[in-house]
């Protein structure tokens, strides 16, 4: 039991550390790709705010997409996976 526990504390962390490190990752890679695509294009309104507008309503879509949301399997598969391997080892 104390070994189940230990798994589960350290898996937790784990997997709370990875999900963290993914999505500042992966907001990072969105946020320069915003940037680069800005610094690409030609505008009639280039000033800064102009471009910090268009990097926060790029960001904006960002948190409602579909890649954001695929992030959360990072904690969610990890813990099924266990779950299931647990059932499978005791039951099956």
């Amino acid at each position: 039991m104390i070994g189940f526990l230990r798994l589960a504390i350290f898996g937790t962390v784990a997997a709370a550390l990875s999900y963290w490190a993914l999505l500042i990752y992966s907001r990072s890679l969105r946020r320069e790709a915003l940037e680069k695509e800005w610094d690409g294009d030609w505008h009639e309104d280039a000033s800064p705010e102009a471009r910090a507008l268009f990097i926060e309503e790029g960001m904006a879509e960002y948190e409602h997409s579909l890649r954001r949301k695929l992030i959360w399997l990072v904690l969610v598969l990890p813990a099924v996976v266990v779950g299931v391997l647990i059932y499978l080892v005791n039951y099956a």
